[in-house]
């Protein structure tokens, strides 16, 4: 089972909780540089000017970004624990239902393990990715600055993350999501959490190839002889139950195909149905027809249902469905989250059409960490998505 263990963290020097806000961002991957440019302009603190590389700066953008994390931690903008802490994280938010939840987990540094060791699993297949932008940039500053989201297997361990510890950030996102991190002190406490963490395996759920990248910058550290902090990364690892869980999809664009086209080629897998123009309530009724959604160019959806036979030996997982059926359509098939965002991207004309798919149900995501099965790339969006500048993890403390 893997080791998870406290870590001597960085965090900005502030005079209150609050006071964090200005300073943190979205993950570096869920906003464009125009975004980052605002972010960095709004402080000259903001963890943009470490996190986000710019790609205007060249080759030498990893070093202005290691260089500037130098500067904050000689002229204390940034300090680090004393003693190694964990780090709790809860978030309180309306889901997609309209739900008020209220979720927590604990950021720690988790093991790196070799892939099909055990103890780390991923959850779904990745697709290539070429820039190695997340390893330069651990290579240059030292640190694992966005941490990985697990998924623990442990039961009970939600019950030990219930009490309070030190207040050290507290920010309310443009999102209405309410984000508090709580330092961990007490030594008996870290020790249960640990032991807890490690008694069961971590499901990867999102960061799959910041666990990749992990695993590379361990290896060229163990070659190199040095640095024994990149054994671990930093890990918020949540219990895999339905409480702590708030699971959106990721639907699918398709380009150079008409929403016509596309319904030809997948017609002997569903059948079709009107769904009238497309709104975000359309997830609800999707849900209740049992059904994926084809949005045309004009923004007017077909429910499509699975015809069960059709899916022989198929995983029961609109992700994995839709790929067998599209085929080699599948190739002109990019990611996106939101149904608002689908219908924008589609109006601008960067998509022809797309296929909203459902959410993948917790039931799956605990059938893939007991069988070892693989979902579709993009099959999960967890949500709300964690802060960056809350916390990171030097890797020479």
């Amino acid at each position: 089972m893997p080791r998870f263990e406290p870590f001597r963290a960085h965090r900005y020097a502030v005079a209150s909780p609050g006071d964090v806000a200005p300073l943190t961002s979205p993950p570096y991957d869920v906003f464009d540089e125009s975004r980052r440019d605002e972010l960095a302009a709004s402080d000259p603190r903001n963890i943009v000017h470490v996190d986000y590389p710019v790609e205007r700066d060249g080759a030498a953008r990893y070093a202005n970004c290691a260089g500037v994390l130098d500067t904050w931690v000689r002229d204390g903008i940034v300090v680090t624990d004393t003693i190694p802490t964990f780090s709790l994280y809860r978030m309180v938010f309306t889901d997609e239902a309209g739900a008020s939840r209220q979720t927590v987990g604990v950021i720690g540094a988790l093991e790196v393990v070799d892939e099909g060791a055990g103890g780390v699993l991923p959850h779904e297949r990745t697709t290539p990715k070429a820039k190695t932008d997340r390893l330069d940039l651990t290579r240059a500053t030292s640190c694992n600055l966005s941490p990985v989201w697990g998924l623990s297997l442990t039961a009970g361990l939600s019950d030990l993350l219930r009490e309070p510890g030190e207040v050290v950030a507290h920010v309310i996102d443009d999102g209405g999501v309410e984000h508090t991190l709580e330092r961990v002190t007490d030594p008996s406490r870290i020790d249960a959490i640990s032991r807890a963490v490690s008694s069961h395996p971590v499901l990867i759920a999102d960061g799959h190839h910041r666990y990749a990248i992990s695993r590379t910058y361990r290896d060229e550290q163990r070659a190199a002889g040095r640095k024994a902090d990149a054994e671990l990364t930093m890990t918020y690892v949540a219990e895999l139950v339905r409480e702590q869980l708030s699971i959106a999809a990721i639907h699918r664009l398709i380009s150079g195909h008409t929403a016509a086209q596309v319904l030809e080629r997948i017609g002997d897998y569903y059948d079709a149905k009107p769904a009238g123009p497309v709104r975000s309530s359309t997830i609800q009724s999707m849900e209740t027809e049992g059904a994926l959604c084809l949005v045309d160019s004009s923004g007017n959806g077909t429910f499509l249902v699975p015809r069960e036979s059709a899916f022989a030996g198929i995983r029961n997982l609109d992700s994995a469905r839709l790929e067998h059926a599209l085929g080699d359509m599948i190739g002109s098939v990019t990611y996106q989250h939101g149904v608002s965002e689908v219908l924008r991207r589609i109006g601008s004309g960067e998509a022809s059409c797309a296929i909203l798919i459902r959410p993948v149900s917790l039931e799956e995501i605990r059938r893939t960490a007991d069988t070892g099965e693989l979902m579709p790339p993009k099959s999960t969006f967890f949500t709300p998505k964690l802060l960056t500048g809350m916390v990171w993890r030097p890797l020479d403390a």
